[in-house]
């Protein structure tokens, strides 16, 4: 009997990965518009924004659930804001506030003026392709989350999606962090 070769995490997460970002963008854009204030008011109402921060998420591309409003509402509240960019293979994060100039940053996204000073923040807001409810997510395969959040130290990372992203099971390993919390437009999850 021939031995079956099982596959590699990394292909079953490329796999998932690709039908996760199908299962996204072909959402109706009017329910993601209406879904996002929800997603919105649930990050809002976690137990985290007494802390002085700062808080990072990320400009939005294609079918992302977007967390403008929620750093809007936060820069309202004082809390300091920056948001990632790549830089010689790595994220950092740049401070950024509600209608400050951004650039292309690659990737298809937009990121903070290189003239921005890099801030460490200590809540990070995370998009992501798919997710389970242990807090495992799968982002855009290259680990930039990841690596950030091991290099960071403590912090709390939330994920936001929309429902229809949940998975049964992200095939995790050693180096994949777990997210705090996830929420969408139906539910929190408290994961860590």
């Amino acid at each position: 009997m021939a031995s079956e070769t099982l596959p590699q995490p990394s292909a079953v997460k490329a796999a998932l990965r690709a039908s996760a970002l199908a299962r996204r963008d072909a959402l109706e854009i009017d329910d993601r518009l209406e879904w996002d204030p929800d997603i919105a008011e649930r990050t809002l109402a976690l137990p985290l924004w007494n802390a002085d921060g700062p808080v990072s998420a990320y400009w939005p591309m294609r079918s992302e659930a977007d967390p403008r409003p929620i750093l809007e509402e936060l820069h309202r509240r004082g809390l300091p804001l920056c948001l990632p960019a790549i830089v010689a293979g790595r994220m950092i994060f740049r401070r950024w506030a509600p209608y400050e100039p951004i650039v292309p940053g690659g990737f298809g996204t937009l990121v903070p003026s290189p003239q921005q000073p890099e801030i460490a923040p200590r809540i990070l807001i995370v998009p992501l392709a798919a997710f389970d409810r242990r807090g495992y997510r799968i982002g855009y395969g290259r680990g930039y989350y990841d690596r950030a959040l091991a290099e960071l130290g403590p912090t709390v990372s939330i994920g936001i999606a929309y429902a229809a992203q949940e998975i049964e099971a992200v095939p995790d390993q050693p180096h994949d962090r777990r997210l705090d919390w996830i929420v969408t437009e139906r539910e929190t999850i408290r994961c860590g």
